[in-house]
C-alpha cells in the first residue's frame, strides 16, 4: 500500500494526494473540452452527409457516414484555394519580416549601448497597449497614400514587426551570458557576427515562437485586410470564407468545412514547430 501511494509524486518528488491529483486531471480535462471541443466538433459536422443530423440530442460527435463532400462543395462555392494562397503570400512575408526585424530591434535594445535605449523600449511596450481599433484609420490613411491600397503588400506592412515579438526577442538575448560576447569581441568579432553567429542561434527558439505567433496573426487576421481590400481576386482565407455565411446560412457542414480548411495550416504550422517552441517560452520570459 505505502509503495502504491510513494508513486503519487510531483515533478520535484514531493508526494500528492489522491484527491488533489484527481482535480487536476479533471480541471485539465475540462480545459481540454473547453478548447479542443469546438474544433473537433466543427471537424465533425464537416464530414457528415446531408441526410444526418447535426443538431441531434444527445449530440453526435462521430459521423454515421464519414464523407469529404462538403469540403468539394467549399471550393466549387468560393475560389478557396485562391484565397487560400493570398493567405500563405501574407502569412509568409508576416513571418520573415517579423522574424528578421524583431530579431534586430531585440538584439539592439538588448545587446547594443546607446542613448535613449530605454526609452526606445518603452515605446514598444507602451505599443502594445495601443488597441488596433484605434489606428485602423490612420493605417488606411497611410496605406493609401503611399498607393498600396487594395494590395497584398498593403495588409503585410503594418504587422511586419510587431511589439510584442520585438519585446521576446529582447529577452531571449537579455538571457545570453555576456562573456560569450565577450570573449567573440576580443578576437575581433564585429557586432554583426556577434549576432549572426554567436546570438542568433542561441535563441532559435524564441524565433521559432515569433514565427508562430506573427503566422497565426496573418492568417486569421479578419478586419484589416477586410478594410484596405476591395478586389475579391486578392481576399485572403478569412474575408472569403465570409460567403459561406452569407450565401449557405442553413448549412452549418459548408461553414464547417471552412473552418476546417482555414484552421489546418496553423495546426501544421505548430506540429513542426512544437519542439522549439517550448523552448522558446522559457528563452523569452520575462526577466524580474
Amino acid at each position: 500500500m505505502s509503495a502504491t501511494r510513494a508513486r503519487f509524486t510531483d515533478e520535484h518528488g514531493r508526494r500528492v494526494r489522491i484527491g488533489e491529483l484527481v482535480l487536476r486531471y479533471a480541471l485539465l480535462l475540462l480545459v481540454l473540452a473547453v478548447t479542443v471541443g469546438p474544433f473537433l466538433w466543427q471537424l465533425s459536422t464537416s464530414l457528415k452527409g446531408p441526410t444526418e443530423d447535426i443538431f441531434s440530442s444527445p449530440p453526435s460527435l462521430l459521423p454515421e457516414h464519414p464523407t469529404l463532400h462538403n469540403y468539394q462543395r467549399v471550393a466549387d462555392t468560393i475560389p478557396v484555394w485562391d484565397y487560400a494562397l493570398n493567405s500563405l503570400k501574407v502569412a509568409s512575408a508576416s513571418v520573415v519580416t517579423n522574424c528578421v526585424g524583431s530579431a534586430l530591434a531585440g538584439y539592439a535594445l538588448a545587446r547594443l549601448r546607446y542613448r535613449g535605449r530605454r526609452i526606445a523600449t518603452l515605446v514598444f511596450i507602451l505599443a502594445m497597449l495601443v488597441p488596433v481599433e484605434g489606428i485602423i484609420i490612420a493605417q488606411f490613411t497611410t496605406m493609401r497614400e503611399l498607393g498600396l491600397n487594395n494590395t497584398l503588400l498593403g495588409v503585410v506592412l503594418p504587422g511586419s514587426v510587431a511589439a510584442m515579438n520585438v519585446l521576446l526577442m529582447r529577452n531571449a538575448f537579455l538571457n545570453l551570458p555576456y562573456e560569450i560576447e565577450e570573449a567573440a569581441y576580443v578576437d575581433g568579432a564585429d557586432v554583426w557576427q556577434r549576432f549572426l553567429r554567436i546570438a542568433l542561434p542561441s535563441v532559435k527558439g524564441t524565433v521559432a515562437v515569433v514565427a508562430i505567433f506573427a503566422f497565426m496573426g496573418a492568417w486569421d487576421d479578419f478586419l484589416w485586410p477586410l478594410i484596405v481590400l476591395s478586389d475579391p481576386s486578392k481576399f485572403t482565407l478569412t474575408i472569403g470564407l465570409n460567403y459561406l455565411h452569407g450565401t449557405f446560412a442553413n448549412d452549418e457542414r459548408l461553414v464547417a468545412a471552412g473552418t476546417v480548411i482555414a484552421v489546418a495550416p496553423l495546426i501544421a504550422l505548430f506540429a513542426c514547430l512544437q519542439r522549439y517552441f517550448f523552448r522558446g517560452v522559457g528563452e523569452g520570459a520575462v526577466k524580474g
